[in-house]
């Protein structure tokens, strides 16, 4: 088995690369980490750590790039973390010193067996301290010890993340260990938190993995609003409560990836903001999209229907704090409340009476980038909602339509142009004699709305639009 292992990693480009500057150098150097474990596991890797003796690291790191004729990054003097980036300027390794006084040791400090594997360059062959092969068979994930996750809390979300990424289960200890310990992920830098989850949501076992957290009451310490969200109930449109419907929503958006034309995948495959693809952001937008529906909820007393009026709007609002607490860009954050905002937005517009080609493209237009990512999230909302007053002939008409909306999308989007600025805001401020305000954002968003209406096509027209409306 271990001789599978082994071609595996020898085969892979960049150690192949490496490799003979390894030996023609005669050093001693170790690939550490997750890229021995994606190779075991048969996955794709690009990150490739390097451990080398203690003090060696940086002379190490200057003269692999030589030989590569690549380039040298300081990453991390204090700790002494470098990287060589490739000719190609795509691959790269990072390396630095060994943990301790050998590897072994090295090893044993890490936080899971599968883990805590490293490849020996020189020698060709692999060292498993921990038996983290035996748990890669076993599709585990066990803790090296209590103490390794402990000092760094971290660790206990990275748990969670690799049950999404590889559907693997933890084992008792580990979970009794959680349980203990979760309330130390307070003491954690949020940034850290931030990149842990959003990797999690990327997992293909993400809607799993949400529950898991939802019972260890960790997911409501990062996300408060789960705990209002739990209270929802089932009713005549959706057939599972608030919080199993936001999970079945991120579980129909991998279902819509995977069903998808290449040129999709593509697009959520993209390297997004925060260095994870497009998709990992868009399932994590896909499980808050409902977050305004507690604090809009009311139930008609003549009908008992429930309604949600305007939760779309209410929840982009609501979730910015819940997102800055944790950290994320301001980017990040108007792509999660734009996601959040007009989830329910294609849905109308394939379903209104004047749907047609003028609706699409004001659709496509105001949407823009956004626009595969709104249609996938309606498209998992749709799927997650069957209600008893749900008929198969309504949910084929709507999945239809947005297939439908998709397509116009795909086939028109190149010859999309955006729309043109005809006024600036200081140009609306000299026109209109009023200052820098909430009042010049509103005119702003008016005059682009009636742009995209097709009610505004020149400046003329413009000038004449923003004086109506004062």
């Amino acid at each position: 088995m271990n001789n599978n292992y082994i071609n595996n990693i020898n085969n892979n480009f960049i150690i192949k690369t490496i490799t003979p500057f390894i030996k023609k150098e005669n050093i001693q150097a170790y690939i550490v980490g997750g890229f021995v474990r994606d190779c075991l596991l048969e996955k794709d890797s690009c990150d490739v750590d390097i451990a080398v003796k203690q003090g060696y690291s940086k002379l190490f790191a200057q003269n692999l790039a030589d030989y590569l004729s690549g380039y040298f990054v300081e990453l991390d003097e204090v700790n002494k973390i470098y990287r060589v980036v490739f000719s190609d300027k795509q691959n790269y390794v990072d390396i630095a010193d060994i943990c301790g006084s050998n590897i072994e040791e090295d090893l044993k400090r890490r936080d899971f067996t599968i883990n805590s594997l490293a490849y020996d360059l020189k020698n060709a062959k692999l060292i498993d301290v921990t038996d983290g092969i035996r748990d890669l068979e076993q599709k585990i994930v066990r803790e090296i010890s209590a103490e390794n996750i402990t000092d760094d809390p971290v660790r206990i979300l990275r748990a969670f993340r690799f049950q999404s990424q590889l559907g693997f289960e933890m084992t008792k200890t580990l979970e009794d260990l959680i349980k203990k310990n979760y309330l130390l992920l307070n003491k954690t830098a949020k940034e850290r938190i931030n990149a842990e989850l959003i990797k999690l949501f990327g997992g293909r076992h993400a809607p799993e993995t949400l529950r898991s957290l939802y019972k260890t009451k960790i997911l409501e310490m990062l996300i408060p609003e789960v705990t209002e969200i739990a209270k929802i109930p089932p009713n005549s449109h959706h057939h599972l409560n608030l919080f199993e419907h936001s999970v079945e929503t991120v579980n129909q958006v991998q279902l819509f990836y995977d069903m998808s034309k290449e040129e999709v995948k593509q697009h959520l495959d993209e390297i997004f903001l925060g260095g994870q693809k497009r998709l990992c952001y868009l399932k994590f937008a896909a499980f808050l999209h409902d977050v305004g529906k507690p604090v809009t909820w009311k139930i008609e007393p003549d009908t008992g229907r429930h309604r949600f009026i305007m939760h779309d709007s209410e929840g982009a609002r609501l979730i910015v704090n819940t997102l800055k607490n944790l950290k994320f860009s301001k980017k990040q954050i108007a792509y999660i409340q734009k996601i959040i905002k007009y989830h329910i937005y294609p849905a109308s517009v394939v379903t209104a009476k004047e749907a047609g080609e003028k609706a699409y493209m004001r659709f496509y237009r105001k949407m823009e980038d956004e626009t595969i990512d709104t249609i996938a999230v309606a498209y998992a909302d749709r799927m997650s909602a069957l209600g008893p007053e749900v008929t198969q002939e309504m949910l084929k008409q709507n999945i239809d339509g947005l297939l439908s909306l998709l397509e116009g999308y795909l086939k028109e989007k190149n010859k999309l142009a955006p729309l043109p600025k005809l006024l600036d805001g200081k140009e609306i401020m000299e026109i209109l004699d009023i200052p820098a305000s909430p009042e010049l954002g509103n005119i702003i968003e008016q005059l682009k709305e009636a742009q995209l209406n097709g009610d505004v096509n020149t400046k003329d027209e413009a000038v004449e639009f923003i004086k109506g409306i004062c």
